[in-house]
């Protein structure tokens, strides 16, 4: 649970750091598009390029992508697994469960995996980079346009902040809890599924009556600080974009158009 990375800010001056909020946003929207434009596997170089600049000029450990991967490990295996089997093609050998794998299974297999794994370790970079505050502001700021429609912008952009924030809080919240009962005998390791469920109870109940008095106290400081939504609310610090904000569009872009025209004008094997 420590190791979860969801949530968490690494503080740091480098110039990833330093890009304007709405910026890296928009950036990241166009580096899912990207991920789901490609369509080889040997073009998942491209992304991957992305990733290596991103964390190098970031100075953000590797670690930390592992870690913001490990929670979905098993998810990646089965959805590997599912894809191997359950793709049809021509089988590459007829022997036992061989029977049932083909080249399209496998390159199908590689290709949901390399984008589960790069759509993951992209976002991460993002919330790593940017700190809750200013991603809401810069959330609030892309969605102001709606608010001729009465669209909550700002509402929105809160609750995805409160919900970044708290979850650390509540992941070191579930660690304490299930120490503390596993010091008074609680086991959560061994038995069956079904009694490995019932075993959760003890950490269950705990994490949600904490959970929901944090969201009371939470409550109670907004309104005795007489908190009343986006109204009237001024920020401490301004944004605005500069050079290093169209430098860093340019090159997603110019990464973006990379993609579609290695796979239109090159024949891929995969």
């Amino acid at each position: 649970m420590r190791d979860l990375t969801l949530g968490q800010f690494i503080p740091g001056e480098s110039c990833i750091h330093k890009l304007d909020p709405r910026t890296k946003i928009v950036l990241m929207i166009a580096y899912i598009v990207m991920v789901f434009l490609v369509n080889s596997v040997f073009t998942f170089l491209i992304p991957l390029a992305f990733v290596i600049i991103v964390l190098l000029l970031s100075r953000i450990r590797v670690s930390y992508m592992w870690k913001s991967i490990r929670p979905l490990r098993w998810l990646i295996i089965f959805m590997f697994i599912l894809n191997l089997f359950f793709t049809k093609g021509e089988p590459i050998w007829d022997v036992f469960l061989l029977r049932y794998v083909s080249i399209n299974g496998i390159r199908q297999s590689v290709f949901i995996t390399f984008r589960l794994v790069f759509l993951v370790t992209g976002t991460s970079l993002m919330t790593l980079t940017t700190s809750p505050i200013s991603l809401t502001d810069g959330l609030e700021r892309l969605l102001a346009p709606l608010k001729v429609l009465r669209f909550p912008s700002h509402e929105l952009a809160m609750m995805m902040t409160i919900a970044l924030r708290f979850i650390p809080t509540l992941m070191e919240e579930a660690d304490k809890i299930k120490k503390a009962q596993m010091a008074r005998g609680a086991d959560f390791e061994s038995g069956n599924l079904i009694k490995r469920a019932k075993n959760m109870i003890p950490l269950l109940i705990p994490l949600f009556v904490s959970a929901f008095r944090r969201a009371d106290e939470l409550a109670m400081a907004m309104e005795s600080r007489c908190y009343h939504g986006g109204d009237g609310r001024t920020r401490m610090h301004s944004m605005s974009f500069g050079i290093n904000d169209l430098i860093a569009a340019l090159f997603v872009a110019l990464l973006i158009a990379l993609v579609i025209l290695v796979q239109n004008l090159f024949i891929l094997p995969w």
